[in-house]
């Protein structure tokens, strides 16, 4: 079933900018989404698991490199199963009604592999729009983004769960305007801890939250321990305020496993033409079926004919 969201998760996402959508994905589907991920990161474990502390000393969180070890973006050198779970029905029929478009497109999706002690993920509260637009959040639900955490183990407050404060919440602490820089204010960060809440959740379960929604990384305190996550970022196609990816531009990754196995409706999440559109003549068809010979493009054949 493509549907697995409520009306109410929607409304919810809307007014509070976050929805935890518990046990989104079956455990069938994230069992195999998750061997690919100890297979690309499993050896990636420190020697030595040392807990980080969470409170220094008063102070806010940082940004460092380091946090952002055992990250990768789409697509990654595993089956199939990982490289698609991203584009799920389920993803695109929640983006398609979050941001209110019949026509959506991928435009950013990475893997995220922690572990307790490999790196302080304690960050301060930030919104992610700085990197993901050069304007702002849009005030209309077809300019927005929709990001799905896609939890692939089980996160627990001592698995690093991250910390975010809904709308309602931080609209009155910080204004409307909602600044991107937070780092040394030191004040307002310790309002928005007051009202944080915590995305717990089961493996399967996804957080859903838009890139105006304070937020922050947390540290695994929980011995040996380490949280697998995937996101995947939606917007409304034509929408050129909004990017991340130049899929093309990562041309010698393994796209042969998401051309090779994912619907139409997948693929055009990624901007490639739906069968039946004006793009797909006798010519474009031979070239691409030259590119990708093990595509079955039947479906667009059938349509060009």
């Amino acid at each position: 079933m493509s549907q697995r969201h409520t009306d109410q998760q929607v409304a919810q996402w809307h007014r509070d900018g976050a929805v935890l959508l518990d046990q989104f994905l079956t455990a069938e589907e994230v069992a195999p989404c998750f061997e690919d991920m100890r297979a690309l990161y499993g050896d990636k474990a420190p020697d030595i698991s040392q807990t980080r502390n969470d409170d220094h000393g008063g102070q806010v969180g940082t940004f460092s490199l380091d946090q952002f070890r055992n990250n990768e973006d789409m697509p990654f050198n595993c089956s199939p199963a990982l490289n698609l779970i991203g584009l799920h029905p389920a993803f695109i029929a929640m983006a398609k009604a979050a941001l209110g478009s019949d026509d959506v497109r991928l435009y950013q999706s990475h893997t995220w592999a922690k572990y307790t002690g490999a790196a302080d993920y304690e960050q301060p509260f930030h919104c992610d729009f700085k990197n993901h637009t050069l304007t702002v959040p849009s005030e209309n639900a077809d300019g927005r983004t929709v990001n799905f955490m896609i939890y692939l183990t089980d996160v627990t407050e001592a698995d690093g769960a991250i910390a975010y404060v809904p709308l309602p919440d931080s609209d009155p602490i910080t204004g409307p305007n909602r600044a991107m820089f937070l780092d040394t204010d030191l004040e307002t960060q310790q309002r928005l801890k007051q009202v944080e809440k915590r995305g717990v959740g089961k493996a399967g379960s996804v957080f859903a939250y838009g890139i105006d929604v304070y937020h922050r990384g947390m540290n695994l305190t929980v011995p040996n321990g380490y949280r697998y996550t995937l996101t995947a970022s939606y917007k409304a196609a034509g929408n050129d305020m909004i990017g991340w990816s130049a899929w093309p531009h990562s041309f010698m990754k393994p796209w042969y496993l998401l051309i090779n196995n994912a619907t139409p409706e997948q693929l055009a999440c990624l901007g490639i033409p739906r069968p039946g559109d004006a793009f797909w003549t006798e010519r474009t068809l031979e070239r691409a079926k030259l590119r990708w010979p093990d595509w079955d493009m039947a479906e667009y054949c059938a349509a060009a004919a």
